[in-house]
This record gives structure tokens, sequence and C-alpha cells, in this order.
């Protein structure tokens, strides 16, 4: 079996970081989770070596070509200030035209917006270029409160970190929660987060103290998804008022109280189908959905499948941390 290739582009002034970022997810190999891991490249637009944003200098054996062997590519942030070479342009649109998933972090979304591939879909990229993206490409959905958009073989994440969500998500969607889970304990990150851009734009995340009751109110919702608590139950616990608690829940994690919850749980739903042998009905009760029907409806519509095929495609032994 031929091994999944992602090829990441560089050329002159790429970030650094943006670059990094599918380099520490699939250019280290992990073939010791259990799976057989990505093979990495890096591709220059430019002859090498090029010249990072940061001053130092990148080299690599692979120019455009490698994107034609590519089952993925990612593209990091652009300078908004360039148009994108032909070059580049031709090799992504080509790439994905066979078949290719093509990915971009932060303002790499103006690539693929140059090659056409982002027309009637929806699409993100840093907020501080969102205004100016939806002008140059009216054609496009941009949504920029959140921190990536899946369009199916079109990807985009909004600004620098949120490359790191949406790296995540792919390996998600390649080897499953466990095995994505493993790789985000790994890089010390969050496996997901939820919430979009617009909990950075605002307010910054407020640093957790032993006296604060709204913290250690999110850690008991995280620990008791099998709960049923409704807001004025949690805003009590934080000695809030009800409205109170969901405007500080809001600015913390970027969504409602049950958009949250919804969310924790199919995740949770989906470490139980790929580590347990328990019924979908008893993987539904430990997840909090009650009923097999209720995990069925929230996985269909989170994940565009049934806990049945996921667990055919995801059942996996125990991944060791």
């Amino acid at each position: 079996m031929t091994r999944h290739t992602v090829v990441a582009v560089a050329y002159e002034g790429v970030h650094p970081f943006e670059l990094s970022v599918p380099s520490e997810v699939f250019g280290l190999d992990r073939s010791d989770l259990g799976v057989e891991w990505y093979r990495f490249l890096v591709a220059s637009v430019d002859p090498t070596p090029v010249r990072t944003n940061a001053g130092f200098w990148i080299d690599t054996p692979h120019g455009l070509e490698a994107l034609r062997d590519a089952d993925t590519i990612v593209v990091p942030g652009w300078d908004v200030e360039r148009t994108p070479p032909a070059a580049l342009v031709t090799a992504v649109r080509a790439a994905h035209d066979r078949g290719a998933r093509v990915v971009s972090v932060c303002s790499g979304a103006f690539v693929l917006a140059e090659a056409g591939l982002l027309d009637g879909r929806a699409a993100t990229t840093h907020w501080m270029f969102s205004e100016r993206f939806a002008k140059r490409y009216p054609q496009v959905r941009v949504d920029p409160g959140v921190l990536y958009v899946d369009a199916g073989s079109v990807m985009t994440s909004a600004g620098t970190a949120a490359g790191i969500d949406l790296c995540l998500h792919l390996v998600r969607l390649d080897h499953g929660a466990e095995i994505a889970n493993a790789v985000a304990r790994r890089m010390v990150v969050p496996p997901h987060r939820d919430g979009g851009q617009a909990q950075y734009v605002a307010e910054p995340m407020p640093a957790r103290s032993e006296s604060d009751l709204f913290a250690d109110t999110l850690a008991w919702l995280g620990e008791n998804l099998d709960e049923e608590v409704s807001v004025a139950d949690l805003a009590r616990m934080s000695a809030m008022s009800p409205r109170t608690f969901a405007r500080r829940f809001r600015s913390v994690t970027g969504t409602t109280p049950y958009r949250w919850v919804v969310r924790q749980r199919v995740l949770l739903a989906q470490r139980l189908l790929e580590s347990t042998d328990d019924p979908v009905e008893l993987v539904a009760q430990r997840a909090g959905f009650g009923s097999a029907a209720a995990l069925r409806q929230h996985f269909q519509r989170e994940l565009r499948c049934s806990p049945t095929s996921y667990r055919r495609t995801f059942r996996l032994s125990p991944i060791a941390s």
C-alpha cells in the first residue's frame, strides 16, 4: 500500500511557523502509533534555498513537480500584497483536479482562491485579512469567525495556530480520533478547540485561578458529560446569573454551552467506538446522548457518518500515549 503523501509548499518569504505546523504533524515518524504514517515533503516554488520572513533560509530538493504525486497539499500563509505566481496556481489547480486534497493555513487561502478552488465554497482566513479576502474574491463565502472550514477536498484554516487544529482534523479524518488525540498529546495541544477566531479577536482566554468557580465548573462539565444539567445549574455552580454565565462561556470557548457539550460528547463517543466493544446503545449512554438514536443524529450532523460505519473504519487496539 502506498503511503499517503503530504506536500507542504515553501517559497521566498514563507512564514516558518506555518510551514512547521504540517512538518510537525505529518513529517515526524509516528508509525509507533500503529498506523502507516504519512510521507512528507517540502516543495519550493522558487529556486532554493529560500529565505523565510524571519530571516533564515530553507533548502529542499523538491520543486513544484512534487505536487503531481501529492495526496494532500498544504499551502502556508501567503504575502497578501503579492499575486501568487502562475506556476504555483496551475500546479495547485492541477493537483486538485486529479483528486488531491488541498489545504491552506492562514493567508494561504489567497492561493487557493486564486486557483479558483474556493469559488462557491465556504472558506476562512486570518481575521485581519478576511475583509480584503472577501473583496478580492467575492465568489467565495468567507466565514471569518471559525478556526477552519472543511469543504471536502478543499480546506482552509484561520491564523497561524489554527493550522494545528486543521492538521489534527486531517489526521482525525485519516486515522480516527484516538490517533489524532495521541498526536495532540505529544504536541501538548488540545485535540479539538471549540469556537472560532472571535474568542481571540475580542478577548483572550482568562487564566484559571484556584478561586475561579467558572473554570472549576467548566472542568467539571468536561468530566461529567453524561450528566444532564441546565445553564441555570452551571451558573449556580459558578456563582453567576445565567445571563452572565452564558456570556462568560461564549467569551472563553467561542460557542454556547449546548454546542460545546455536544461536541465534547461526540469526541468521547468517537474514542469509545474506537477503543471499546461496547454496543452503540451503551456508547450513547456513556457519552451522554441517552439513546442510540440521539447519538446517530449528532454523528450524522458532526461527522456525516453513522456510529457503526465510524467504528468499522476506525476500530483500533488501545493506543499508547
